[in-house]
């Protein structure tokens, strides 16, 4: 179903986003939002994660510098653009202006990666109580995209978040362990997990954060 852009608020995204529906744009283009419900939901369980050994070598080297929230707008803003494989994407103009809304109301969050200075990858969603709505990544370097969600899921572990909403299940994140729901039990977990008190760890206690994606790797 279809609305108009300037019917959507970031007050009515949120009252969606707690009954398991979420805007899309058809292209970068597109003047229109459409609200989604699809019939079967991605979700990563954040118990089932798989960090390979390498990767988190990779995420504990010191390869990439991991911030949350340092640069929201750029983060989305490269979700947004174009790149090789990925000549449009579904967030247009007024899905960056909702989302900015959201973030500076302290309601949609970013984790950044960064090499020399310069942001090479990051992801960004949606955080309702103890549920996080993933919305979009990008990557300009090898395992950028993915030491940021690795970095989501501890930070979501540590801090009490229940459900990872992926929205749908890509090859990417299923060898994370993303999985498909059907939308009946998505909307029973999503009905518990979003009435759970968590709390965004933009800036965790290193120790605790390296040795929540050691647990993550089963080491």
């Amino acid at each position: 179903m279809s609305r108009r852009n300037f019917q959507i608020t970031p007050e009515l995204m949120l009252r969606a986003y707690r009954v398991g529906m979420f805007p899309m744009a058809e292209s970068r283009h597109s003047e229109r939002l459409y609200w989604l419900d699809p019939e079967q939901r991605g979700v990563l369980p954040l118990g089932g994660f798989h960090l390979s050994r390498r990767l988190l070598r990779t995420t504990l080297s010191g390869a990439f510098e991991v911030t949350s929230d340092q640069d929201f707008g750029a983060v989305i803003a490269s979700c947004a653009a174009t790149a090789p494989g990925r000549q449009d994407t579904w967030i247009n103009t007024d899905i960056e202006t909702l989302f900015l809304a959201l973030h500076r109301a302290g309601h949609a969050h970013s984790i950044e990666t960064w090499r020399d200075g310069q942001l090479v990858g990051g992801l960004y969603g949606v955080s309702i109580g103890g549920v996080f709505f993933g919305e979009s990544m990008f990557s300009r370097a090898t395992d950028a995209s993915k030491v940021a969600l690795a970095h989501l899921v501890a930070r979501m572990r540590l801090g009490g978040y229940r459900l990872l909403d992926t929205q749908f299940v890509t090859a990417h994140l299923s060898q994370f362990g993303a999985i498909e729901v059907p939308r009946d039990d998505y909307k029973l977990m999503l009905a518990e997990a979003v009435e759970v008190r968590a709390d965004w760890l933009a800036t965790p206690a290193p120790t605790r954060l390296e040795g929540e994606l050691r647990n993550l790797a089963g080491r």
